[in-house]
Order: C-alpha cells, then sequence, then structure tokens
C-alpha cells in the first residue's frame, strides 16, 4: 500500500493551554505527516515561546489575526503534501487516524476526500451526537445543507479539490467549515470510515459558536452564495432553495422575538426574494 503525502495544518489562537494535546496527538500518530504547520492567528498568550521551545520541528506561521479561515489558508497555501488534514487546535486524533485514512483513500482511488467518525467531549464528559449529527459518505450534498456534516478535524481532502473548489470563506467570522462542506459535496463524493478516530473537546467559552447569537445567519450567507453560482443542479438547487428559505425564516423570527427589527425586516425581504427565484425557477422548468 502507498502511503501519501499529508501536511497537517493546525490554526490557533490564544490556545496554549490546550494546543499541546493537539500537537502530541500528531506526534503519536502511527502514519506520520509529511510536516506539521501551525498558524498562529495573532496570539496574545505564549502560545509562540511554548512552540518555539517544546516543538521545533513544526513549521509556524506567525500572523496578525484574521480568523481561523485566513489561518487555514495560509496553511493550505504553504503546503507541500499531496493530501491536506486539519486539526483544531481544541481537538486531538486517536493514534490510527492517519493510517486509517491512507487504507480508505489507497482502496478506492477516486475519491479525494475522507472524513471520519468522532467522539463528543463537553466540559470534560462524553456527550452522544443526536440523530440529526449522524455522518454519511457519498453523495452526502442534500446531508450537509441543514447543518455542518463534516469536521475540520476529521477530513483529509487532495489539494486539487481546493484548488478546484477555492479555500476556506474569510469573510465569514463562523460556519466556514459548512461553507466550504457545501462547496465540495456539491461536486465531489466523501469516504465516511464508520469509527471515531477524532476526539472533539468542546464547552469552553472561546468556541466560535458561542460568540456569536444566531449562527443560522452564517449558514444563510453561505447558501445564497451557492445558490448564487453556478456550481449546481436542478435538484440541488432546489433543495438548497428550500433549506436557505427555511433557515431564513427561522431566522426571520428570531430577530423579530429579541425586537430586532431592522434586522427582522432585512430577513424578511431576502425570504420574498428568494420565494421570487424559486417560483421563477419552477415556471422556467414547467415550460
Amino acid at each position: 500500500m502507498d502511503t501519501i503525502s499529508i501536511s497537517v495544518i493546525v490554526p490557533t489562537h490564544n490556545r496554549e493551554h490546550l494546543l499541546p494535546r493537539a500537537l502530541n496527538s500528531i506526534a503519536a500518530q502511527t502514519q506520520k505527516p509529511l510536516e506539521v504547520i501551525v498558524v498562529d492567528d495573532g496570539s496574545t498568550d505564549n502560545t509562540i515561546d511554548t512552540l518555539r521551545r517544546e516543538y521545533p520541528d513544526i513549521v509556524l506561521f506567525e500572523e496578525s489575526q484574521r480568523g481561523v479561515s485566513a489561518a487555514r489558508n495560509r496553511g493550505i497555501q504553504a503546503s507541500r503534501g499531496d493530501w491536506i488534514a486539519f486539526l483544531d487546535s481544541d481537538d486531538e486524533w486517536l493514534p490510527e487516524k492517519l493510517a486509517h485514512q491512507n487504507a480508505a483513500l489507497a482502496s478506492t482511488p477516486t475519491t479525494l476526500l475522507c472524513h471520519t467518525d468522532e467522539v463528543w467531549i463537553r466540559n470534560g464528559t462524553r456527550v452522544n451526537p443526536m440523530k440529526k449529527h449522524a455522518k454519511r459518505g457519498g453523495d452526502i450534498f442534500k446531508d450537509c445543507l441543514p447543518l455542518c456534516c463534516m469536521s475540520p478535524s476529521s477530513v483529509v481532502v487532495h489539494r486539487t479539490v481546493l484548488e478546484d473548489i477555492g479555500g476556506f470563506d474569510e469573510t465569514l467570522p463562523a460556519c466556514e467549515d459548512y461553507d466550504l462542506w457545501l462547496r465540495i459535496p456539491s461536486r465531489y463524493p466523501v469516504l465516511f470510515i464508520d469509527e471515531p478516530l477524532v476526539v472533539k473537546h468542546g464547552g469552553h467559552n472561546d468556541q466560535l459558536s458561542r460568540r456569536y447569537w444566531g449562527m443560522d445567519r452564517f449558514r444563510i450567507a453561505a447558501l445564497e452564495k451557492l445558490l448564487g453560482s453556478d456550481s449546481l443542479n436542478d435538484t440541488q438547487r432546489a433543495e438548497a432553495a428550500r433549506v436557505c428559505a427555511e433557515k431564513i425564516e427561522i431566522y426571520r423570527a428570531g430577530a423579530k422575538k429579541r425586537g430586532r427589527h431592522d434586522e427582522a425586516h432585512l430577513y424578511t425581504v431576502k425570504l420574498q426574494k428568494l420565494q421570487q427565484s424559486i417560483s421563477n425557477d419552477y415556471n422556467s422548468l414547467a415550460t
């Protein structure tokens, strides 16, 4: 079995207390990556000193704070491997993670993205994901519409896919992974390993999901961008429009409830325009 060359990209910001766990889990891999690239996104703690002292073999980039998407994209740009793996600085891999993905990809050489199942830890306690978070493989575009269906820390993707699709959207402050996992499965099938090979740690205060109210507004932006592109077939476009309309309605109701009337009006207009677009598409297909 051929060993694929994997560049691992770890974005981080003020995670001096968590980053060693992630990096140690890379070092413990039974299949070693080609390189480990850490992109520091403007940390103000002792992250840089710790990395230089404890992990001299990593490739380190010190960037001004521009967000996780820009950090990941910087790592992609600098990477040398044919394959790219991501590991968030608050997560960790189990030792066989890369080896199992290498074997799975070797057995299906036309597949260019592989992800795995995961273990969830919240505030130190293991929790069971809900049914809606179940992972799948194959043509999963429809599964990707409601919520993020792949964890960045679980993915190994061929660099040609990122060259084709583009990297992470740096204009999105959150849900940037949701956006990319819409664009890739709209064109590429994915391989899923039904084995938990990633441990995702949550519950800490600096998670993006805790920083922003109404995370669906970023998903709506991703869906609007996708619907404005020419990358979807008719079936994909209809499903994406349906889910986008549902999310707009939910977000609009939430804005109204919170007294954010200008925002509610904005999303009312969005919904009207989308409904008109859906009607036009239907009429066009009917004729």
